[in-house]
């Protein structure tokens, strides 16, 4: 008996050993932290890569001749270029056009014939009607004003059977849809994003994260006494940390768990329909030590063509894809060197530059594209909008710049196919390892080849076998004759 027990722990103990070896994140090599641009091969290896972007300005409340930047904690850029910055710690918003001179700050608004003020806000979004709204997290609200600052709406304390009786409203993020529907990333809500109507009540959730589970600690609870599993974690699905809002409504997410998921692209139903046909998905760096750990994205800008950056506050990198969730390019970083940032916390696009948002120092840090980022990015826009041949041009230029690019071969690859060029779009794509574009192309080319040669391929068939009968015919009335003569 003892001995069929001792048996069983042994199996149960190899088995938790077993799984802390694989639950284990490998001792990779960080990528070269000299070099803040580089790029990963399609074996997930860390690849040198020129610059897409690079620092040109800073822009501090000192130079807007205004109060120093206290924790800022948000930004939002325009259709027109305007800035809209949340200095969380001033309870202000701060306007700047499109050359970065100020506009006009915003710190309260009037309610019933009383002044308002915000109480530490955490998010900022601008209609393209110029309404903003505010998270204003320690209010516990979200403040809807329009474009001259004056109240639309309040969306206070939801009601709900959905929502628990202790339940504290408290907003972080918030984007609007073009049918005025919001929709806010709540302190401690794990079910997703809450979503209200036009008028401001609250109607449902939206996008819920799955639930990531540790195997060794489910193991455990598999074994535990009652009491001990009532002191353990419970499983719950992943906050997300940010959103954004396409131009057709798509919402698009970021989790700070670093797995596959981290970035999510959900429809009006809450299904996540984001593209992951890349060499990996799309999840920030691929490569990192046991002590920095993974990615921890807290912000995405969705930009035109499908493209979109994700921003990691683990490391202080900027990653962007295209639709299809190929990585483009990375910059960034944590440090003092100009490019580099402290607590970046939001990003933004405006035009060619991208702003980086950073908390501790209270500044923006501006960067401009390259050749090789304006480039790379007129190749994606020139393949999104069907112009095969610029498209095929440019990642040619993309790809004398940078021979790493492997998804330059692919776009190649790509442009060659919608041309019906199949032949050379099956080399690209087997240049590019892209397995499922070389098996289109080349079940494609095999189609052209048999429907070219098809005739004279029958003609050849069918004369074989004419020829095949012919001769069974001979041999067969040499056979008669030659029994004939016998006889």
């Amino acid at each position: 008996m003892q001995k069929s027990i001792w048996k069983k722990h042994k199996v149960i103990i190899l088995g938790i050993v077993c799984l802390l070896l694989f639950s284990q994140e490998a001792s990779y090599v960080s990528a070269d932290t000299n070099s803040d641009a580089y790029h990963y091969s399609y074996w997930g290896d860390t690849v040198p890569a020129p610059a897409a972007y690079e620092a040109t300005a800073i822009i501090t409340g000192k130079k807007l001749n205004t109060v120093p930047f206290k924790e800022p904690s948000d930004m939002h850029v325009t259709e027109n270029q305007h800035v809209f910055i949340l200095d969380s710690g001033n309870g202000r918003v701060i306007e700047m056009d499109h050359t970065f001179k100020l506009v006009r700050t915003i710190d309260s608004f009037e309610q019933e014939g009383k002044e308002e003020y915000f109480n530490n806000p955490q998010g900022l979004y601008v209609t393209n009607k110029g309404h903003l709204l505010i998270a204003d997290s320690d209010n516990h609200r979200v403040v809807h004003l329009d474009e001259e600052g004056q109240l639309v709406k309040i969306v206070a304390e939801p009601k709900s059977d959905l929502l628990k009786t202790d339940f504290i409203f408290k907003p972080l993020r918030i984007v609007m849809d073009k049918g005025e529907r919001i929709y806010v990333m709540a302190e401690g809500v794990f079910d997703g994003f809450m979503e209200f109507s036009a008028d401001g009540t609250f109607s449902s959730f939206i996008g819920a994260n799955r639930v990531q589970v540790d195997p060794v600690e489910y193991l455990w609870k598999r074994f535990a006494t009652r009491e001990q599993r009532s002191q353990m974690v419970m499983f719950t699905p992943t906050e997300f940390t940010n959103l954004d809002m396409d131009e057709e409504g798509f919402i698009y997410a970021t989790s700070g768990d670093g797995g596959k998921d981290s970035i999510k692209k959900l429809n009006a139903q809450g299904t996540d329909i984001l593209r992951r046909e890349g060499y990996q998905p799309p999840q920030g760096d691929l490569v990192y030590t046991n002590e920095a750990g993974p990615s921890r994205l807290i912000d995405i800008d969705v930009g035109d063509s499908d493209m979109y950056s994700v921003l990691d506050s683990n490391m202080g990198r900027i990653f962007t894809y295209n639709g299809d969730g190929y990585l483009l390019h990375i910059f960034g970083g944590i440090g003092n060197r100009r490019g580099q940032f402290n607590t970046p916390v939001a990003l933004e696009r405006s035009g060619d530059r991208m702003l980086v948002l950073d908390k501790s120092l209270g500044e923006i840090t501006v960067f401009q594209t390259t050749e090789y980022g304006r480039t790379l990015h007129e190749a994606v826009r020139s393949y999104y909008n069907g112009d095969e041949d610029q498209s095929s041009v440019m990642f040619a230029k993309a790809a004398e710049m940078n021979a790493n690019l492997e998804y330059a071969y692919a776009g190649i690859g790509k442009a060659l196919l919608r041309q019906k060029e199949y032949e050379d779009s099956a080399q690209y794509f087997k240049r590019s390892m892209e397995r499922q574009g070389y098996s289109k192309a080349f079940l494609l080319f095999r189609k052209e080849l048999m429907r070219e040669h098809f005739s004279w391929m029958m003609s050849g068939l069918f004369l074989a076998a004419a020829a095949f009968v012919t001769v069974i015919i001979v041999r067969r009335q040499k056979r008669r004759t030659a029994n004939a003569d016998v006889k």
